[in-house]
């Protein structure tokens, strides 16, 4: 039986505005999570369709408990992106074009790509997600908590999850699939792929939101759109279009700990690699502890302030 549990949450984005500058100590973090929030939802469609269709496939009752859970968890993310994008686009109008071309590009691949490469793609994306989060929740203090609560409870919520199903993709694209030399083939693709839509979210906040309200250039978490840009904007009648200042969502943090991310997303593509090993983050067992004991996590910094008020 699968130990993962299925949290209904919901962050009140209706009640008031959503800022896109969430962070405003940070504009190029706030630019990379709100992409990911897009992405989020496309992605996390493409997962309903492809489990729907990997369970006639699934016959141990094991591993197919674990699918049922890692869906539906999927499936509770995305209701709450969409509701933080939903916020974003009442501002903005013109990004509901955005989103509608990330979650295309996914679309794309339901329609096209066999079912082991969609299943492949969701092991790879997923294995990288617990370096990558344990990063970012390692340093909550500076990327999430100066910034909306009620958006930076959705990634530490989203994040803590993806922490706990982080073998769920690999379990069940090994039942399904049992080729760990196909997953390194394709890996290329599929982060070519990934990349392609962020760089379609970050291309359309660029073009659809002021630069006052998203004071970088959101494309500037591409590190070859920024070397490709500062060249340009030093040859002699050339120049670059500017879409605003750079930022580095990441360059305040230690060197050292952004190599072993990195390190981590390249071993967690590796045949032999078992999630279940990943060093985790602190934060995660915080947040299930307080999940457990009734804290008001969609309010994760201001709940225990609200409650002595």
């Amino acid at each position: 039986m699968t130990d993962l549990q299925i949290r209904k949450m919901r962050f009140a984005f209706a009640d008031y505005d959503v800022p896109f500058l969430w962070n405003e100590t940070n504009p190029a973090f706030s630019s990379m999570a709100n992409a990911v929030s897009f992405l989020a939802i496309a992605f996390e469609k493409m997962i309903g369709r492809m489990i729907a269709e990997a369970m006639p496939l699934i016959t141990d009752p094991v591993v197919a408990a674990e699918a049922a859970a890692f869906v539906r968890q999927e499936g509770q993310h995305s209701m709450a992106h969409r509701q933080h994008a939903k916020g974003l686009i009442k501002s903005y109008p013109a990004l509901k074009e955005t989103l509608n071309q990330v979650i295309a590009s996914f679309d794309d691949l339901t329609v096209n790509e066999p079912l082991k490469y969609r299943l492949a793609y969701t092991a790879d994306l997923e294995a990288t997600f617990t370096p990558v989060f344990k990063l970012m929740l390692d340093h909550d203090d500076t990327l999430f908590a100066p910034g909306d609560d009620r958006v930076a409870s959705l990634f530490l919520w989203h994040f803590v999850e993806e922490v706990e199903h982080r073998s769920s993709a690999l379990i069940i694209y090994d039942a399904v699939v049992g080729d760990p030399w196909y997953r390194l083939r394709v890996a290329p693709a599929i982060f070519k792929h990934v990349w392609s839509a962020l760089r379609t979210a970050a291309a359309g906040f660029n073009k659809h939101v002021p630069l006052a309200d998203r004071r970088v250039d959101a494309l500037s978490m591409f590190g070859t759109y920024r070397r490709k840009q500062s060249l340009l904007q030093r040859l002699p009648f050339v120049g670059g279009a500017s879409s605003g200042p750079f930022g580095s969502a990441f360059g305040h943090l230690p060197v050292c700990e952004q190599l072993t991310a990195l390190l981590g997303i390249v071993r967690s593509q590796l045949p032999n690699h078992n999630p279940a090993l990943e060093n985790v983050p602190m934060l995660a067992d915080e947040w299930f502890a307080r999940y457990e004991n009734g804290y008001d996590v969609t309010n994760w910094y201001t709940a225990a302030i609200n409650q002595q008020a």
